[in-house]
């Protein structure tokens, strides 16, 4: 059986049809830059006579992200929390034709049109990938980059606020065209004495003013490089402006757990902390490596940048669905790094799938109960938070056969909450079949943890304590009712 969107129905968490046009995408597999439409061509746009790998997204079908099927298999992988190849490569899949389909919808409906100063700076952006398609294909696919082009297309629509970013394309091509290592020449207009280059860093020109850029203006200005973290390609990304919320505006969409309490970036690290980083980092990841592999390889797949939060955040860790490929997370031990590694991967997974399909109806009324949270959850809260969990009590179960300290106490208490509340999931009337087979999958996954179970009665000794929990909590909430089922 294979599962596919019903383009006719609202999914909370998908993209909101009335901001991108799904008749301007691409489909999986496409080249890193489509070909902005012109007046009286096909709506995909015409390739040139010389036909670049940025032309060949003409050639796809007008089908958006409903030209995604999911198979039983594959969904029920994806449930499981279980790394797959099938499954981490649908997701990436999903990243970028929802990219592409949202630099379409830019270039679209930017005001000068093809011919203006956005199509200069396109242009720009396709002989970059003629040269170096994987440099391009970086730069745009680059988290905080998504983060831009929804900020951008929001406000291109909206009748008043702030004026679109679109200068920020020209950043974008600039920083395609440095890796690209071609010769060009650019002139951008540095906000508050600093120009960022995604993917790269930023420049601090010498004098005010617009800034002349050419293939050596790298090397030659006052440049301040992103910080790579070590051992794989992430970075540690303290300098894009649009790494968390867009100068001037709200933060665009939620984060997928439907968090209310903001979160905000920490400002350039110094040397020092860039130092304290590099250690959490790789202590995480040989954590990871030695516990669980797969998911090491997971997070490898999926994660292109970390941004520290500032100190004295509540959160340890969020994900921001238009920053795909992005962990936020503040400063801690590499123990707690690599569960947090381990939990938010899974929230970006969650929320690719729920691009593409319907799991439930539900509005976001806060009414269920979650261990994990002292506030109610509306469906789509708890549905992540219980499958992020899932993850959790997976990789802690593995960690303890390892002989990790504390492991077992870890593993016993976090599978104690997802079994807690997946009976009200499975009773909850408004998932759909996919998100019913999705919610069956879990469980499914959090009753085969029965073959290695924790030594004693660590188990039933978190069960009972969360049923005290949930006690004390409906008494605090008498205003929702608990949950009738077995």
């Amino acid at each position: 059986m294979n599962h596919r969107t019903d383009p006719g129905r609202a999914t909370p968490g998908r993209t909101d049809p009335t901001r991108i046009d799904p008749t301007r995408t691409a489909r999986p597999g496409d080249p890193a830059v489509p070909t902005p439409r012109t007046p009286g061509t096909d709506p995909l746009g015409a390739p040139p006579a010389t036909a670049a790998p940025a032309a060949e997204a003409a050639d796809a079908p007008d089908s958006g992200l409903d030209s995604f099927a999911v198979s039983s298999r594959t969904l029920r992988a994806l449930a499981s929390t279980e790394p797959t190849p099938e499954g981490t490569r649908l997701v990436r899949d999903v990243r970028r034709s929802k990219r592409l389909l949202l630099l379409r919808a830019v270039l679209d409906a930017a005001p000068d049109g093809p011919g203006g100063e956005t199509g200069e700076r396109w242009a720009l952006l396709e002989e970059a990938e003629r040269q170096d398609p994987d440099a391009v294909r970086d730069v745009l696919h680059y988290p905080a980059t998504g983060v831009w082009a929804e900020e951008t297309l929001r406000r291109l629509h909206a009748p008043y606020g702030p004026a679109p970013d679109l200068a920020h394309l020209g950043a974008l091509a600039v920083a395609a065209a440095l890796r690209a290592g071609i010769g060009f020449k650019a002139t951008l207009r540095p906000v508050n004495g600093r120009l960022v280059l995604p993917t790269l860093g930023l420049l601090r020109p010498d004098r005010p003013g617009p800034l002349a850029l050419t293939e050596r203006s790298w090397d030659s200005a006052d440049a301040l490089p992103l910080h790579p973290l070590p051992g794989g390609r992430a970075s540690l990304d303290d300098l894009d402006p649009y790494r968390v919320r867009p100068p001037g505006g709200p933060a665009p969409g939620h984060p997928v757990e439907l968090r209310t309490e903001p979160v905000r970036a920490a400002r350039r690290l110094t040397p020092k902390g860039h130092k304290r980083w590099d250690i959490q980092w790789s202590g995480a990841l040989t954590l990871l490596e030695r516990y669980d592999s797969t998911r090491a390889e997971e997070v490898d797949a999926l994660l292109r940048s970390v941004v520290p939060l500032a100190g004295g955040s509540r959160s340890t860790g969020a994900t921001l669905p238009a920053a795909a490929g992005s962990l936020l997370a503040r400063s801690q031990a590499p123990p707690a790094l690599a569960a947090t590694l381990v939990h938010e991967v899974q929230h970006g997974k969650l929320a690719a799938l729920a691009d593409i399909l319907t799991l439930h109806t539900a509005d976001r009324t806060p009414c269920h109960w979650a261990p994990w949270r002292e506030d109610p959850r509306p469906l789509e809260g708890l549905l992540h938070g219980t499958y992020a969990h899932l993850a959790l009590a997976g990789y802690w179960q593995r960690a303890a056969l390892y002989g990790a300290r504390g492991a077992w106490a870890q593993h016993a208490r976090l599978r104690a909450q997802v079994a807690a509340v997946l009976p009200a999931l499975r009773a909850e009337p408004h998932l759909t079949v996919t998100g019913r087979e999705f919610v069956e999958g879990m469980a499914c996954a959090e009753r085969a943890m029965d073959e290695l179970p924790p030594p004693g009665d660590q188990h039933a000794t978190a069960r009972r304590a969360l049923d005290r929990e949930r006690r004390a909590w409906y008494e605090a909430h008498p205003e929702i009712a608990p949950p009738r089922h077995g």
